[in-house]
């Protein structure tokens, strides 16, 4: 076959718009990472780098960190913080226009309030965009047994965007929220979802996520049942559970 370039310009644009990567969700393997939703970026009008499309989501990325909660999937949270005394940060944002301004946190920076956490859910405090850069999270995610991280926050095509691209790099099954993440320009959110979408993650609605965890947790649940029913009746012919199994 020879390919023409009509023919790879197709697919790629078949797999930037509609590839779909072919991994389940198993809760039991996965864990919630909730990106930067902080007060310099979701509280309104507090710093030059809020991010309104942030704020606007952030209602529906709190349902969909209680419906994880709800499935015992950990909450995961990351916090773009001054650490270390900036020893450790990329030495070359310095040198970017994200760095325009003079505007300093008064303080650590934290959660913004409304996001709910919960004080035996962790915290990360991170010196840059992606979330496995000089932190813990590789050995937290390995200590908890997950395979599977479920990227959430902002920014889309900064934080959020690394991290799982970090992810994928480090052999985890990355899913990407579609509308639980923000940019602070919408027009680029759809081109970071495209290339992800392509070569690095799973993209789905908040809504198709709970709907997986949804699913797998009835099938699970299901198979327990029709286990604990089998043994029932094994137990009421009087034969043992050990002899049940063979």
């Amino acid at each position: 076959m020879t390919y023409t370039e009509e023919w790879v310009t197709t697919r790629a644009r078949n797999a930037y718009e509609q590839g779909r990567a072919s991994f389940d969700i198993r809760p039991e393997r996965a864990a919630l990472l909730v990106i930067d939703m902080q007060d310099e970026f979701v509280r309104p009008g507090w710093s030059p780098y809020w991010v309104p499309a942030a704020t606007r989501m952030a209602p529906r990325l709190r349902r969909l960190i209680e419906e994880c909660r709800a499935a015992s999937v950990p909450v995961l949270w990351t916090i773009f913080d001054d650490t270390h005394l900036g020893l450790d940060r990329p030495h070359a944002l310095q040198f970017l226009p994200h760095a325009d301004t003079d505007w300093r946190r008064p303080g650590p920076a934290e959660v913004w309030a409304p996001m709910g956490h919960h004080p035996d859910e962790a915290v990360i405090r991170k010196p840059s965009y992606g979330a496995f850069y000089d932190t813990p999270l590789d050995t937290m995610l390995r200590n908890l047994g997950r395979d599977t991280v479920i990227v959430t926050g902002t920014l889309t095509n900064y934080c959020c965007g690394t991290t799982a691209r970090q992810a994928y790099e480090r052999g985890y099954k990355v899913v990407f929220g579609s509308d639980v993440t923000a940019t602070d320009d919408e027009s680029r959110q759809e081109p970071e979802l495209a290339v992800l979408r392509k070569g690095f993650a799973l993209v789905l609605t908040a809504e198709q996520i709970t709907d997986r965890l949804t699913d797998r947790l009835t099938t699970a649940t299901s198979a327990t049942e029709d286990e604990d029913q089998a043994n029932v009746a094994w137990r009421s012919a009087g034969v043992p559970e050990a002899c049940a199994d063979h």
